[in-house]
Parts: C-alpha cells; structure tokens; sequence
C-alpha cells in the first residue's frame, strides 16, 4: 500500500517515516510539512493511506480530510489533542491516533486502513444487483448515504446532537445526525431501549454481566427505567440453573 505522511512537525514526520519504513507493507510516497504542500503531489500520485495532522498552519487536517474525501483514500489522524476524535467519525477516518505514537497502534491503524481497503475492493468487484432491503437501513453520514444490515449493528448510542451506530466487524462506528428517539422508531422489533443513551440489538447479545450488556470489550448499561422489559425478555429464553 502506499502511504504519504502530512505533518508539520519534523521529528513526528521523521518517527513515522521510520514507522512506514519497519512495515513491509507501506511504500511512503512523499512528506509534507503542510497541506497546501501536499496538494500537487498527491494529485500527481494519488496514495492508499494517508498519515494527517490536525493542528497545522493554513488548512487544517480535518478540513484538508473533507477537501479530498472520495472514498479512495484511508485517512489515519495523528494529532496530540483527543478533542477531535468525534469530528474524525465524520470525516469517515480510518483511525486516529494520539501522540506520541508507539509502533503497535500505529500497526494497528495502518491493518484497520487495510481492511477498508480489502472491503472497498470486494464491493466494487460484486455485482451491481441487490437483494431488497427488508433486512437494513440507508444512515446518512457526511453527505452519504450507507447500506446497513440490521445484523451488523452491535448497539446505537446517544450522543447530544448525533447518533453512533457501533459494529460487529472492525469498521469504524458510524455517526449521523440524528436523535436517538428517530432513530429508535424505525428500528424493528429486535432491537431494545436498555438505557435513555443507548439501544441494543437483542440477537447480539451474549453476555450480561454487573447490570451492563457486553459487546466484547465494550459495556452497555442497563438502567433501571428500561431493566424491566429487558428482564421479560431473557426471562421467557432463560434456563434456569442451579
């Protein structure tokens, strides 16, 4: 895959060079100490991955990610303020990693990119007919609208403004702008208010532990307003043990 890092720090551009250069499968194609810098070497080579900041001089990284966002390019955020990792969700970004970057979340970040890369390629190769959509939901997310199998969705939950849809697989969350209560209403019959913030999918349920559902190494709470009718539930499917 090829790689361009965007930073204008020169000892975090020299650490990720050396980064991209212990990983067999990146080929760095450039560096650039601004995005206005990066501009006419990316229009001439076009890269797979591409390394940002965010606090630069000019145009910043999260406004240079949405200039050249079409879905051919997997941005990875790298930046030492946490502040902007929800305003990552809509620029549809790969990751986004803290400084200082040690070379395992890097290496993480980097099979994350790769993944969507693999999934974007799949999805171009399949064929152009679908069957019906009586099993999944469009979401509008940054000016896109995205297919959604209802077995994909772990768990929604509420956030002010928005609406965070958590997956099964390894994509990022998706997020749009929505109330939980809209949401909530057009959902089918599989899916639970467990919590004012939160929705869950019954059929992804195997763990419920300390009054929280877990989803892997996430936790949803359950709280007392919605415990009852979830209680029915596992109720009427529960064994009983000694």
């Amino acid at each position: 895959m090829t790689c361009a890092i965007i930073d204008d720090e020169p000892l975090a551009v020299k650490l990720l060079e050396n980064y991209v250069e212990r990983t067999p499968e990146l080929t760095l194609c450039g560096s650039y100490s601004s995005a206005v810098k990066a501009i006419g070497g990316l229009a001439q080579q076009p890269v797979d991955i591409l390394f940002l900041d965010i606090n630069m001089p000019d145009v910043d990284g999260m406004s240079f990610a949405r200039m050249i966002q079409n879905g051919n390019v997997q941005i990875i955020f790298t930046t030492a303020f946490s502040e902007y990792a929800v305003e990552s969700y809509k620029v549809s970004a790969a990751d986004y990693l803290l400084k200082p970057i040690v070379y395992e979340d890097f290496l993480s970040a980097v099979a994350r990119a790769a993944k969507n890369i693999e999934n974007g390629k799949a999805q171009a190769e399949a064929p152009a007919e679908q069957k019906p959509c009586d099993d999944c939901v469009f979401i509008k997310t940054d000016y896109k609208l995205v297919r959604l199998n209802y077995d994909d969705i772990n768990y929604i939950e509420g956030l002010k403004d928005y609406v965070k849809i958590n997956l099964t697989d390894d994509r990022l969350p998706i997020l749009t702008l929505a109330s939980i209560h809209a949401v909530e209403a057009g959902l089918p019959k599989s899916f639970m208010r467990v919590h004012r913030s939160y929705i869950v999918n019954l059929n992804k349920i195997t763990l419920i532990e300390r009054g929280s559902i877990v989803f892997g190494k996430e936790t949803v709470p359950i709280s007392d307003s919605y415990k009852e009718q979830l209680q029915n539930f596992i109720q009427e499917r529960t064994i009983a043990g000694r």
